[in-house]
């Protein structure tokens, strides 16, 4: 009788190549969208940088390194178009100490040097004038960002930075937009580029474009050694928290929602709001010159017909 010889692979052996082969496409594919990341991120700060012409040739751009995921997203961003850019510009950090409890005071200088740029560190404390001036349990966010603010313009104008750069990203201009409408009875954001109150400082924000959740997932990829921003005790902005929480729920049921209110901030029609100082309606008259912007008074949708990325909004029979 004919014994046939049957050989089986080392079952070990296999289940190990197969779980390398998976480990390595699944590291490949987290590189690959890290990459996108990056790249995304640029693209974004760039187009903001050129949109409103944030930096120009021999700037000295003082940027405003707090120690959490936005200020060390955009520094990092910042110092990677400076090399691909086609003008030359300086960069400076500078971080404002105000002396909280329990603020480690190490980390941003280590971090600073380690990467090799110029950096400043202004120590305030401005912490005890808060907790001197806010009684216990109030929110003490609003006079601490005042006393920041003249600070860091004081300092850039030590320093002669031309423009200071803070980490606002996009969702910060939102939701400042919305705390606007909502409790100030005004259409007011966060502006990408602005004069300063005291008329001296031109302030950029270039994440203006960024969503946080890229902001968030870039500081995890880069691992950035981030500061609670809590230290000083106060309560958190419930109004801000509100907004933010209304921001999501929209993105998470209507996904495009909150991308298209954000592109309506730089689509203004100020003769279809009723702001008299924007728009001189009282000496509106009729001139016979057909406006391919203008009102079409008697429609009942003067809007463009839906499509399946258009959000629709259902509401009850009035019957």
């Amino acid at each position: 009788m004919q014994v046939q010889e049957t050989s089986f692979a080392d079952p070990d052996t296999t289940v190990t190549e197969t779980n390398v082969t998976t480990s390595q496409k699944s590291q490949e594919k987290i590189t690959y969208e890290n990459n996108k990341l990056h790249k995304r991120l640029c693209r974004q700060v760039g187009q903001a940088i050129g949109d409103f012409n944030m930096i120009e040739e021999g700037d000295k751009v003082m940027v405003c390194l707090s120690g959490g995921k936005d200020s060390y997203a955009m520094l990092d961003i910042l110092m990677t178009l400076r090399e691909r850019a086609p003008i030359n510009f300086e960069i400076i950090a500078v971080n404002l100490d105000q002396k909280q409890p329990n603020f480690p005071d190490h980390i941003l200088p280590a971090y600073l040097e380690q990467l090799g740029i110029p950096y400043h560190i202004e120590n305030q404390d401005t912490y005890s004038i808060v907790k001197r001036l806010i009684p216990e349990g109030k929110t003490t966010c609003s006079l601490c960002s005042r006393l920041r603010r003249g600070i860091l313009y004081r300092v850039a104008d030590e320093l002669g930075a031309t423009k200071i750069a803070l980490g606002h990203h996009r969702d910060d201009i939102l939701e400042t937009f919305f705390l606007n409408m909502f409790f100030g009875g005004k259409l007011k954001g966060m502006p990408a580029k602005l004069q300063s109150d005291d008329g001296k400082h031109i302030v950029i924000r270039p994440l203006a474009y960024v969503k946080e959740a890229d902001s968030e997932r870039y500081a995890q990829v880069k691992g950035f050694p981030i500061i609670p921003c809590d230290l000083c005790g106060s309560q958190e902005n419930l109004q801000r928290k509100q907004i933010k929480n209304m921001l999501r729920g929209w993105e998470k049921t209507n996904p495009g929602r909150v991308e298209s209110i954000f592109s309506s901030l730089s689509t203004v029609a100020p003769s279809h709001l009723m702001d008299k100082n924007l728009f001189n309606f009282k000496d509106l008259t009729i001139d016979g010159v057909a406006n391919p912007d203008g009102d079409i008074a008697f429609d009942d949708e003067p809007c463009a017909t839906p499509d399946k990325n258009v959000i629709s909004l259902h509401f009850g029979n009035d019957d």
